[in-house]
């Protein structure tokens, strides 16, 4: 049995999707289109006109479970192959954890996608059953979403 401090801080997955790194990136640095591949079911909507251009930019996003609004604060940014951001209640500093995309083009029409959680620097513990609870297979899902969404409209 694990106990909770065995629990891994830092989750990822990582699949191939037929379809072109800027195509897949564009789902993902337009907040508005999250909500359609989220494998958290964590996600209800963001209004438009907030894609992720640079590191410095927010953008908000209402979740699911609490209709609680999140602001998303990007702290990692090159375009077409990576993006990470901070969650924080509004006018918070971010706790700690990130949630970051990495893209890789493997040719013209095909890129290993890599799906990070990373809650190493979390220090709000009535936080920690949910990071817990952010798993390998909660981002596979959304991997596999994104794929549906991306192979489908590439």
């Amino acid at each position: 049995m694990i106990s909770h401090e065995d629990t891994p801080r830092v989750v990822s997955a990582s699949r191939e999707i037929s379809a072109p790194a800027e195509h897949i990136f564009e789902l993902i640095a337009d907040p508005a289109q999250q909500p359609r591949w989220d494998g958290n079911d964590n996600l209800a909507e963001a209004p438009g006109g907030q894609r992720i251009r640079a590191v410095g930019d927010m953008f908000t996003m209402t979740l699911t479970r609490t209709g609680a609004v999140r602001e998303n604060h990007v702290v990692e940014f090159d375009e077409g192959r990576l993006v990470a951001w901070r969650p924080a209640e509004p006018g918070t500093k971010p706790p700690g954890h990130l949630w970051r995309w990495t893209l890789e083009p493997v040719d013209s029409s095909r890129t290993r996608v890599t799906h990070t959680y990373d809650w190493t620097e979390l220090t709000d513990e009535k936080r920690f059953a949910r990071a817990r609870a952010t798993t390998a297979d909660k981002l596979q899902a959304s991997l596999d979403r994104l794929a549906t969404l991306a192979e489908r409209d590439g």
